[in-house]
């Protein structure tokens, strides 16, 4: 018998996309920017201190015991992985432009709207677990 093999990404989709609870205004795009982030790290052009920060976002999402982890807090204990993924990506976006990286969106809304929506409400979710959060991954 042969074992079909899912992929982080469709692990993902399967999980979060039928998350129809609290939160799931941010949740429901973590499949997707984890497939931006991984996108983005295939492209020549992104400086290696991004890359260092982008791995270190993807890191930190697959990191099964991090500041909220997902096997106490189920899909809501996605919202830090996305925090840390759209922060890096504002930041990288912000030397490079969001131009540079748009074409590697998969997501139906523009590029720039989903990362300010899902930066803006898991701040405001994480509150001061925020600068916790980026130490925690090293980007700040």
């Amino acid at each position: 018998m042969e074992t079909e093999f899912k992929d982080y990404y469709d692990y993902l989709k399967e999980y979060l996309n039928s998350h129809n609870g609290d939160y799931e205004e941010i949740v429901n795009y973590g499949p997707e920017i984890f497939k931006l982030i991984s996108n983005i790290l295939n492209e020549k052009i992104i400086p290696s201190e991004h890359r260092l920060k982008l791995s270190a976002a993807l890191g930190y999402f697959v990191a099964p015991f991090d500041i909220i982890p997902e096997l106490i807090y189920g899909p809501e204990g996605y919202i830090d992985d996305i925090f840390v993924c759209v922060y890096v990506i504002k930041m990288l976006a912000e030397e490079i432009g969001y131009e540079s990286i748009e074409n590697l969106w998969d997501g139906d809304e523009k590029l720039p709207v989903i990362i300010e929506k899902c930066y803006s409400h898991s701040k405001l979710l994480l509150g001061e677990k925020c600068d916790l959060i980026l130490a925690y991954v090293g980007i700040k």
